[in-house]
């Protein structure tokens, strides 16, 4: 009799610990009945579990992802090993709503899932139980830190005036660019660029106005690139574009139509109204160019030609020196 006892508290203790335990328990049998649904799952599902013992998961809960389920059970059944699932892998498995007061800004409870093979009396494995645990906080916390790495990251390789590639992450595309062409050949130009007498719209309309004019200047350049087109500060007044597949013909297009715009430019600052024009130089990617810096040079020397013959021009390397 006291055996009987012993068993019969066990069994309540074992019974209230499952029910009150901040972990969800669901466990199915092989038709994917449901056999038991703790407090926990109560509670975040609203659905007592005597309104839905025995009745098919699915049948319950339509909006599951039920191909997906299925695949996970049936592994369990079969090889009778437990399997896993990470909020990584897939945020959540029952779309409970998240209420936790920090994170309370996610719309779900994100959710790590073990799958637990459960045997018989006979060794038979005729049940699986569903193991759901809350990691809303760690993964909020830990998406949110990878957000700020990601935000740090793009801070760490952007010009903060202009919101272009700054030099060192415009510099790291061009020597990508050269290996590519290394390997592949194709067609790739260069271009450097900078604002015509720079000097003089800083000491006459001041620092901030030549802020205006760098701003309005990457503008422009941004919506003349194409998507494939890589532009970047290279420092002060002056610009660096990589045209990929793109020839000799081809980037002067793309400069005259850029020169044309930024002449167009008019810049209103503190009562002051400026324009300015800016000089270009190409440097056409070939077997002469003996690693990226001699290429970039060469852009340099285009750049110092179309200064020399006058200003607010374009030059190709090559071509008049």
């Amino acid at each position: 009799m006291l055996e009987i006892d012993d068993f019969t508290y066990e069994f309540h203790w074992l019974m209230d610990m499952l029910q009150t335990i901040d972990v969800g328990l669901c466990v199915l049998d092989k038709d994917l009945k449901v056999k038991v649904w703790n407090g926990f799952m109560e509670n975040h599902s609203g659905l007592r579990p005597e309104d839905i013992k025995d009745q098919n998961l699915f049948d319950i809960m339509p909006n599951l992802p039920e191909a997906w389920l299925r695949q996970k059970t049936k592994a369990v059944f079969l090889l009778g090993t437990r399997s896993f699932s990470t909020w990584e892998q897939r945020p959540y498995l029952f779309p409970f709503k998240n209420y936790r007061p920090v994170t309370g800004v996610q719309p779900h409870m994100f959710q790590n899932i073990t799958f637990t093979p459960l045997k018989s009396v006979t060794g038979e494995i005729d049940h699986v139980c569903l193991i759901v645990y809350d990691v809303t906080d760690v993964a909020t916390h830990k998406k949110s830190l990878l957000g700020a790495n990601e935000t740090l990251a793009h801070l760490s390789r952007t010009d903060g005036l202009t919101k272009l590639n700054n030099r060192a992450c415009w510099e790291e595309h061009l020597v990508s660019q050269y290996s590519r062409y290394r390997r592949y050949k194709g067609e790739c130009c260069v271009v450097m660029f900078d604002i015509d007498h720079f000097k003089k719209v800083n000491d006459s309309y001041g620092h901030p106005a030549g802020d205006e004019a760098i701003r309005a200047v990457s503008a422009t350049l941004l919506e003349h690139a194409r998507e494939t087109d890589i532009a970047g500060r290279y420092g002060g007044e002056e610009f660096g574009i990589i045209l990929p597949e793109t020839g000799e013909e081809g980037a002067i297009i793309m400069c005259e139509r850029l020169r044309l715009a930024i002449e167009a430019i008019r810049i209103n600052h503190d009562g002051h109204s400026f324009q300015f024009t800016v000089s270009l130089g190409i440097s056409v990617l070939d077997e002469g160019c003996t690693d990226y810096k001699t290429w970039l040079a060469c852009a340099d020397q285009a750049l110092y030609v179309a200064k020399d013959q006058g200003r607010n021009q374009t030059q190709v390397f090559g071509r008049t020196q």
